[in-house]
């Protein structure tokens, strides 16, 4: 059986806290017994998570005796970690065991120095600030998980779920793994990663030079339009504007239009039920082939998948 200690950090997601306690506090091998003992361990007895109050079973000297410790995300990534905390991290990382986090668990995991020169990833909000604080960390902004054996992350919150199934079937097989997902009502594996999740939210930019054009790709991106297109309706040469787009928005003018398109055929995939094709039509792409190319590479799963995920 492997012993399982959830930390209870001042702060804490309950979300995030509680969900490692039900995943693994679950599972059970083919003879009936349990697959693993989970422990609350915490620097303090009682902590304030949200609006809940969560007392821990143990100190943070149950770190040494797990074989996996779990720290969950806090309302405020950015505090300081305890150095007790971070130190039990560092401990039971020397000693073998393995340590996951879940969400903006990652920051934690970043202070203790346990992200260098590993794959990372955190909720799709936080990837950025997760990179530019720990720049020896390989911070992917779309998986869902990463596991380099030893430390494993996730993105947001329900990410943590599939995480935890995955270390169901690392420890157990998928059979066993298989049965935790159905007590969760939950798929064992999700297809695709954040990026279909981050793209419907419509990107903003505050930029004087751009904003009209902007607005412009917005309406018409339903057209066939080319750099020559977009350029003259900013009213600048196709150099300048490409220039001022990579300044103000990382893209080319025409990497923001397939984006632009990507997310209007989102929302159609969500609201409507015309088909593939039509999708494809409506919102520019010059073919239905095309137009499953450029969704499976930026999203991340396929327009149908996509569509029994999200349809409304």
């Amino acid at each position: 059986m492997h012993t399982v200690a959830v930390l209870s950090l001042q702060d804490s997601l309950p979300f995030d806290l509680a969900t490692p306690v039900e995943v693994f506090g679950r599972v059970r091998l083919p003879d009936g017994r349990p697959g693993y003992r989970v422990v609350v361990a915490g620097e303090a007895p009682v902590v304030s998570a949200g609006p809940l109050r969560i007392a821990a079973d143990d100190g943070l000297e149950a770190c040494e005796r797990a074989d996996l410790i779990v720290v969950p995300g806090r309302n405020d990534p950015l505090r300081p970690t305890s150095p007790a905390v971070l130190e039990a991290l560092r401990g039971a990382a020397a000693r073998g065991s393995r340590v996951a986090s879940i969400c903006v668990g990652a920051f934690s995991l970043g202070e203790a120095g346990l992200l260098e020169d590993r794959d990372a990833t955190t909720h799709w909000l936080g990837t950025e600030e997760l990179a530019r604080r720990f720049p020896g960390a390989r911070v992917d902004p779309d998986v869902l998980y990463t596991d380099n054996g030893d430390v494993l992350t996730s993105a947001g919150a329900a990410a943590g779920l599939d995480l935890c199934l995955h270390i169901v079937q690392r420890d157990y097989g998928v059979a066993v793994a298989a049965d935790s997902a159905r007590l969760a009502v939950t798929p064992l594996q999700r297809t695709g990663g954040q990026g279909q999740y981050i793209l419907r939210n419509r990107p903003t930019y505050q930029t004087a030079t751009l904003e009209r054009v902007l607005q412009w790709i917005e309406e018409h991106a339903h057209r066939g339009l080319t750099l020559a297109d977009i350029a003259a309706a900013a009213g600048l040469s196709a150099r300048t504007l490409t220039r001022r787009f990579a300044a103000e928005t990382g893209q080319s003018p025409i990497q923001w239009l397939g984006g632009v398109r990507i997310r209007h055929a989102q929302e159609l995939l969500e609201t409507t039920d015309h088909t593939v094709e039509r999708i494809a039509a409506q919102t520019g792409f010059p073919s239905v082939s095309n137009f499953r190319a450029q969704f499976g590479q930026t999203v991340g799963v396929a327009p149908g998948a996509y569509r029994r995920t999200f349809r409304t």
